[in-house]
């Protein structure tokens, strides 16, 4: 009864710290983009949260631990109802010791991370309604049956892939999808002139900052409850290793930035940390802490490069959401076989067959969804919505009423 108490709060505690990852994530947005879409990307990140925790329990959770399936597709019906009466809760050879409702919420606040990482990617030029139907169908059904291809027991977990707390399964998930929306949006008004990439300021870097330094502290639950017990030696290596990763990768991507463009840019500073964070997230509990610094270090170095290279294919990214989560997320998936105690070409060809499969299947069902409401309501505000903000045309609001300035 002990242990079961002991680790039922513990993931409780994780659960809340993934939840709080949301308002890390929403300041993060808001604090790189313009004051004049701030409402706008706000009400994405609620919309979010509250829609993926409905579908996570209607169909997602079911989907993506199905029980007994095919390895491929899967379904244990609608709805949440324990397996587990009363006494059963107690076992301990369930879940670790821990009850399904803490496994259903822990799980829940994961499958909306999903849907944000793209809410970054597509900020300041997407219509609301298809940004909600896309977030209802990916985090509703594409996300969940990608998970259990591994958290599941699908195919790719018999082939011996690895994702410790989803590099690949959360972020690249999100990143690949991220990626095709850019593409079929195109990107902001005068971001790109005369082939050149213009920086477009971000309105509150102090609020983007403290968004950084509470995914950071959110990542504690991400990576910590994933251990999915409260073991002692497991959860304190595997925090290590994610603080570590995150400061390598600040602290490199500041000093490769800084020699490349002779500045010291903060946005960029930031940018690594989270970098790092997203590469440890496959592998944080096989890691040595030296490890885990030359994971976070190369992070770090990839989100330079990436920014760079995103910029020359003519891809808008308004918060650099497709170099950390999905760069720095395949990255982190295949240290898994560099670094760490499953280190060997075994495992190395298991997670670029891993990598492989999630871009397959991201690219195809992200396009499809995004092309199809493309085609038939439109994704792309006009111009006039988009010079004069998407929180007047779309909201009829404006969130600072009493600063307003002139933006374009």
């Amino acid at each position: 009864m002990e242990v079961l108490t002991i680790n039922n709060v513990w993931m409780m505690i994780c659960t809340a710290l993934v939840f709080f990852m949301h308002l890390g994530f929403a300041f993060l947005e808001i604090g790189l983009t313009r004051q004049k879409n701030t409402l706008n990307i706000l009400f994405k990140n609620i919309f979010i949260i509250t829609i993926g925790l409905l579908l996570y329990c209607l169909v997602g959770f079911n989907l993506m631990y199905p029980g007994e399936f095919n390895g491929f597709f899967g379904f244990a019906g609608f709805g949440l109802d324990s397996p587990l009466n009363a006494e059963g809760a107690l076992d301990l050879a369930y879940n670790e010791g821990y009850t399904y409702w803490t496994d259903f919420l822990f799980q829940g606040m994961f499958a909306a991370t999903a849907a944000t990482i793209v809410s970054g990617a597509v900020a300041e030029r997407m219509k609301i309604v298809p940004f909600m139907i896309f977030a209802i169908i990916y985090v509703g059904f594409v996300y969940p049956i990608a998970g259990s291809w591994k958290w599941g027991g699908g195919f790719l977990d018999e082939l011996g892939f690895y994702d410790f707390a989803g590099s690949t399964l959360v972020h690249s998930v999100g990143g690949w999808a991220a990626v095709v929306a850019v593409c079929l949006l195109g990107p902001r008004i005068g971001k790109f002139q005369d082939g050149k990439p213009q920086a477009i300021p971000g309105h509150n870097i102090p609020l983007a900052t403290a968004g950084v330094l509470i995914l950071w502290l959110g990542w504690f639950g991400f990576n910590g409850g994933s251990v999915l017990s409260a073991d002692p030696g497991l959860t304190s290596l595997t925090l290590v290793t994610t603080c570590l990763a995150a400061a390598a990768g600040g602290v490199v991507c500041m000093l490769v930035s800084t020699a490349m463009f002779k500045n010291l840019d903060l946005t960029m500073f930031l940018n690594g940390i989270l970098g790092g964070l997203v590469g440890i997230t496959a592998g944080a509990d096989q890691m040595s802490p030296t490890d885990a610094i030359l994971i976070g270090a190369v992070a770090g170095g990839l989100i330079v490069f990436a920014v760079s290279f995103i910029d020359r294919l003519k891809l808008d990214d308004p918060v650099g959401a497709i170099a950390v989560h999905l760069i720095c997320g395949i990255w982190g998936t295949l240290a898994v076989g560099i670094f760490g105690e499953l280190a060997g070409m075994d495992q190395f060809v298991s997670q670029l067959i891993g990598v492989a499969v999630y871009a397959i299947f991201c690219i195809i069902t992200s396009f499809i969804i995004i092309f199809t409401l493309k085609k038939t309501m439109g994704i792309r505000v006009s111009e006039k919505e988009e010079l004069e903000g998407l929180d007047a045309h779309e909201h009829g609001m404006d969130a600072y009423p009493d600063f307003r300035m002139n933006e374009h």
